[in-house]
Order: structure tokens, then C-alpha cells, then sequence
């Protein structure tokens, strides 16, 4: 283990205080570990939305929909340090600029590698497309199953949270609202 109040030595005096010898041998590299998922887990504190999305930005005359749908998604719930997991989709009207596919699943990654709620993870990633594309509108649908309901407390087994954050013309255009939802629900999805 490392110095003293590294997060491999906390974690071993967690284990103690719950009972367990952090020195046995099924746990003595655990703390380590656990260290080295927790630095992994949070890597989102160290990246910048702006260096993911902005060596991507491409003007073009492009002005319908552009869906990213079934991004999968896992984040640690900041009030227990439990996993909740899910897909998120996302969808944006381009004003004048797109960006490339692939960074807004690495957006969402970057948001969900924090210690998270889920409402607030689904506007940063709406609030965060809308201020760096600039698009006419954003939208953001993430739905996801979290381990303090399923392991802890209400113990609910089939209980899923659905969250949405809606700008633009996905706020003030039912019909472009509508369009999104029903893209997003269709499981016509490719099979590769």
C-alpha cells in the first residue's frame, strides 16, 4: 500500500472498521484495488468538455435531427458511492455547426466519471452540448438502474429512473419533442 492517507490505506481502515482483517489474504490487495477503481471511476474530473467536443466541430448545412441513442453509461451515486447504470440519448437540432458522433458518447462518459445524480448528470450533458455547439436545440433522455435502490433501502428489484432535460426547440416544439421520444423508443436498431 501507499503513503498514509492514500486511498488504498483508507480503504484498509474501512475494511477494519467493518470487521474484517485487510491483511487476509483474500483482501490484503484489495484496498489497491479499490484505489485503482475509484481514480478510474472519477477519471471525469480530470477532462475538459471543450477539448473532447471542440476538435470536432464541423460547420455544415445540416439543420434536422441529429439522434446519438443507447449510449451506455455507469456512474457512482454521490450519495452512497453505489453504481447506477443505463443508456442515455441524446439529440441535438444543428444551428450552424455538428460535431463528430463520436464525441458525444465520450461527453457522457466524461460527465458520468464523476460522483453523480442522475438529474443533474443529464443537464450538464444537455447544458454542455447546448453551449459549445450552439445547436437550436438539445435534448437528453437517460434512464438507469441504481444499485442504492435495487441493494439498499427500498430494495425495489425493477425500479429504473428516467431522466430528461430538454432546450430550444425540444422545450417549445411539442411536435420536435414528440419526433425524439418516438425515435428514441423504435428498436429498429441495426444488427451488425
Amino acid at each position: 500500500m501507499s503513503e498514509d492517507g492514500s486511498i488504498a490505506n483508507l480503504i484498509a481502515k474501512i475494511l477494519e472498521q467493518i470487521g474484517e482483517d485487510a491483511g487476509r489474504e483474500g483482501l490484503e490487495r484489495t484496498p489497491d484495488r479499490v484505489e485503482k477503481a475509484l481514480r478510474y471511476l472519477t477519471s471525469g474530473y480530470g477532462q475538459d468538455a471543450k477539448e473532447i467536443l471542440n476538435d470536432a466541430m464541423f460547420v455544415e448545412d445540416y439543420d434536422e435531427m441529429v439522434i446519438v441513442k443507447d449510449i451506455d453509461f455507469s456512474s457512482l451515486c454521490e450519495h452512497h458511492l453505489l453504481p447506477f447504470i443505463g443508456k442515455c440519448h441524446v439529440a441535438y437540432m444543428p444551428g450552424r455547426k455538428i460535431v463528430g458522433l463520436s464525441k458525444i458518447p465520450r461527453l457522457v462518459e466524461m460527465f458520468s466519471r464523476r460522483l453523480q445524480v442522475q438529474e443533474r448528470l443529464t443537464t450538464q450533458i444537455a447544458n454542455t452540448i447546448s453551449e459549445i455547439l450552439q445547436p437550436r436545440g438539445v435534448a437528453v433522455v437517460m434512464e438507469a438502474v441504481h444499485l442504492c435502490m435495487l441493494m439498499r433501502g427500498v430494495e425495489k428489484q425493477n425500479s429504473k429512473a428516467i431522466t430528461s432535460a430538454m432546450l430550444g426547440s425540444f422545450r417549445d416544439r411539442a411536435e420536435t419533442r414528440a419526433e425524439f421520444m418516438d425515435l428514441i423508443k423504435s428498436s429498429r436498431g441495426l444488427q451488425i
